[in-house]
């Protein structure tokens, strides 16, 4: 019997041996360097490891995983290239496009895709930021509560969102708060997921605001999670980031008691 549970165990260890595995040749790619075998890793096919890790939300970087050619296109050549293959797929579904409701479909969704759902994949999109000297030393935190986050999922393509609550405290300079919703956009319209989101808008804004002290929480819905799978439309996931001052418990609930706060107009 302990020789069966060994075997059960030794076996599990496997396959999680082979997603690293395969993680790790996933990161090589994208960094540009030569990866072999990613057919099969431990014996294990990249299916059956696709449907191993099913709905977990596995991230290999911060950094939002492109090829290096990703911008090889034009937006124009990409949604002509996406309408043909989206044809593809609905005609595959079996849908009819010569439909009048179906037939501008797959420009529709390409037009969708490249210039609105997707369009923070292209750095020529990120916002322009323009800092300003603090003249008035406010010396305290600024607290932009419940920016609108609206992405989606990188794992099945459904929407994912909620709010976002941005803080930081100046080291001399301030940004215009308009500037703080868009860089939360920006980096929103992407195939995301939630931890990699969080980190790179924590990291955006301690870049352009030359300062550690910034703190980032979202609070989002998954349509992956609510409208397919296990289909649970009550839960909702929360993902936080805090640099600097931030990481101290006292400024850290200050933050949280801004962000809890009900304003009413």
């Amino acid at each position: 019997m302990n020789f069966i549970l060994f075997n059960k165990f030794n076996e599990k260890l496997n396959k999680i041996s082979a997603i690293f595995m395969l993680l790790i040749k996933i990161n090589l790619m994208q960094n540009g360097k030569k990866a072999t075998g990613l057919c099969a890793v431990n014996g294990f096919t990249l299916n059956e490891l696709v449907l191993e890790m099913g709905d977990n939300h596995l991230c290999t970087s911060d950094d939002t995983p492109l090829r290096p050619d990703a911008f090889d296109m034009s937006s124009e050549e990409k949604v002509k290239k996406i309408e043909g293959l989206f044809r593809q797929v609905m005609e595959t579904l079996g849908l009819d496009l010569n439909d009048d409701s179906l037939r501008g479909t797959p420009l529709r969704v390409a037009k969708m895709y490249v210039e609105e759902t997707f369009r923070g994949l292209d750095p020529e999109h990120k916002p322009a930021i323009t800092l300003f000297d603090n003249k008035y030393h406010y010396n305290q935190m600024l607290v932009e509560k419940d920016i609108t986050v609206y992405s989606h999922c990188e794992h099945h393509f459904v929407p994912i969102y909620g709010k976002a609550h941005v803080g930081y405290i100046s080291s001399g300079k301030v940004i215009g708060l308009s500037k703080l919703n868009r860089l939360v956009d920006y980096y929103a319209r992407r195939p995301q997921v939630q931890e990699r989101l969080t980190m790179q808008i924590g990291h955006a804004l301690q870049q352009v605001l030359d300062t550690e002290n910034v703190a980032v929480v979202i609070d989002a819905k998954h349509l992956c999670v609510a409208s397919r799978g296990i289909r649970d439309t009550h839960s909702a996931t929360v993902t936080s980031f805090y640099g600097g001052k931030f990481g101290h418990s006292a400024v850290k609930e200050e933050f949280l008691r801004y962000v809890s706060m009900t304003t009413v107009y």
